[in-house]
């Protein structure tokens, strides 16, 4: 068959046609210009990869029928599964490929779905918890109005949550209350999964636990999450959410890893929240991540910056209920006291849980208006051991980017406690107890990414120079050296998951892991 067909752009052609003639995937596999024009970039802006085709699936069984089609052939044709198209490096495509938009099963439910239906959602209640059945192209932001209307939540967030089910939980999938509840990857119960060959299996720890354990955080390696079925709670009303100043790293790295010591899950004087940021003489100390600070403090903040050159801004939120009102302003004061933030720099706000979850959107519809948001993202994220977040706050925060003088967008540093990790899943975070994460969420002008990736780079050098062990997250490597080294111990059980799910090497390209 290989001698008939020798490239893998004509055999999805012969594909295409004979799917319109046997009706198993009609007209959902196109290769127009505009399906092909979308799916060849990302939210990155940096990489663009045109794909031989995109399928517009409306049932699990046409992705299946395409994978197992790709695995018949000699020459196999590479596959990618793409949600909302927020990758930064092409991680979601497929060059000469085909990718898959699961943001077309939105509107279909899981076959087998029972209990009561939501939307698109399958909710029920099992031996006292909760949990919502969701398709892996479903966004975070329509999962939490669709369990809102019965009184819950999932109990993970990334923030922003215009991402799909699937996407986040091929990463990890995180944010501020990762130090209590963890990933959004460790509240899940059970998924279906297509794999590299194109069978649909349900997974969990205690059935298929390898396939699930590697898909979780296994950026797409092995399967195509279909559904996901996702730990929810009873969800709050409102949010009391704190800001605090500090110009002292070590007391402000002290503060925020004082304050995730209390994580225990049904802890009720623990915080639901904790992130942290930079404020670097950027203008206003608001960005499009979020707008908290009140004008009329502007010009003090500034003035701090403009003294101390780095000021790191500590954001804690406490939820509550009718039921909790009571007690979450003394719960929050001794939570906070003793704390070492700048004197007068404390601002806090009372907002209502779906704004403070939803809180980034209204920065995307500015930067959207004001043609600012389909740019470069040159971004960086790293997880960084406490042991050395001393070393990056000087070498890196102190000793590149200031001196650069170039970054314009928020920075993040905030800790997370590796127990609320799971091993056993792909995802990659350092060895210590507490570590931090650092993201640099760059934008640009088409003509200035350059300069941020290369700071991106000389950032990763001095690291490796001085032996700060870092970890990637959302991770990007140009060799196979680089991942080896990135997976570490685990590159092992990685390699022989792909060998066993995927072994044509079919699935995620874009990661550039397996492909070149």
């Amino acid at each position: 068959m290989g001698e008939k067909f020798p490239t893998p752009t004509l055999l999805i052609v012969i594909f295409f046609i004979l799917s319109r003639l046997i009706s198993t995937i009609g007209y959902s596999l196109r290769d127009d210009p505009e399906s092909i024009r979308l799916a060849s970039s990302d939210y990155g802006h940096i990489l663009r990869e045109n794909p031989a085709a995109v399928l517009y699936p409306t049932s699990i069984d046409e992705i299946s029928s395409l994978i197992k089609f790709s695995n018949l052939i000699s020459t196999p044709f590479s596959i990618a599964a793409r949600g909302h198209g927020h990758s930064t490096m092409g991680q979601a495509m497929a060059p000469n490929g085909v990718v898959v938009d699961m943001m077309s099963l939105k509107n279909h439910l899981p076959s087998h779905a029972s209990g009561i239906i939501v939307n698109t959602f399958n909710l029920s209640v099992n031996n006292n918890y909760y949990y919502a059945d969701v398709g892996g192209g479903q966004l975070w932001i329509d999962v939490l109005h669709a369990t809102l209307e019965h009184g819950l939540a999932p109990v993970a967030w990334t923030d922003y949550l215009y991402l799909t089910v699937g996407g986040t939980l091929s990463n990890a999938g995180i944010s501020g209350s990762a130090f209590r509840f963890g990933p959004q990857i460790s509240n899940v119960y059970e998924m279906d999964v297509v794999t590299g060959q194109g069978d649909f299996v349900t997974c969990s720890p205690q059935n298929n636990s390898d396939l699930f354990f590697g898909v979780l955080g296994g950026l797409g390696q092995f399967g195509i999450i279909t559904r996901a079925r996702i730990a929810l709670e009873p969800a709050p009303k409102r949010v009391k959410w704190v800001r605090m100043l500090y110009n002292d790293f070590s007391a402000y790295a002290r503060d925020q890893e004082r304050l995730i010591s209390v994580n225990g899950r049904k802890q009720s004087n623990a915080l639901d929240y904790l992130e942290g940021s930079l404020l670097i003489n950027q203008g206003s100390p608001n960005n499009w991540r979020s707008s908290f600070f009140p004008q009329s403090t502007y010009s003090r903040i500034i003035s701090l910056v403009t003294k101390h050159g780095i000021i790191y801004s500590l954001e804690v939120a406490k939820y509550y209920d009718q039921h909790t009102e009571t007690a979450v302003d003394k719960e929050l004061e001794l939570l906070l006291k003793g704390l070492s933030f700048l004197p007068g720099f404390v601002f806090e706000k009372d907002v209502a849980y779906v704004e403070f979850l939803n809180r980034v959107k209204s920065g995307e519809e500015k930067l959207q208006s004001q043609g600012q948001w389909d740019v470069p993202h040159p971004w960086l994220n790293l997880f960084v051991p406490k042991s050395r977040i001393s070393d990056f706050d000087a070498g890196v925060l102190k000793g590149i980017v200031l001196k650069r003088n170039i970054t314009t967008a928020p920075v993040l540093l905030y800790p997370m406690n590796r127990t609320k990790w799971d091993d056993r899943m792909s995802a990659v975070v350092p060895k210590e107890e507490v570590f931090y994460t650092v993201g640099f969420l760059h934008s640009s002008g088409f003509d200035e990414w350059e300069a941020l990736e290369e700071q991106n780079k000389e950032i990763l050098k001095f690291c490796a120079s001085v032996g700060i062990d870092i970890k990637q997250y959302l991770p990007y490597y140009e060799t196979q050296q680089g991942w080896m080294n990135h997976f570490g111990s685990k590159w092992k059980t990685f390699q022989k998951r792909k060998a066993l799910f995927d072994p044509k090497k079919i699935l995620s390209p874009g990661q550039r892991i397996f492909n070149k």
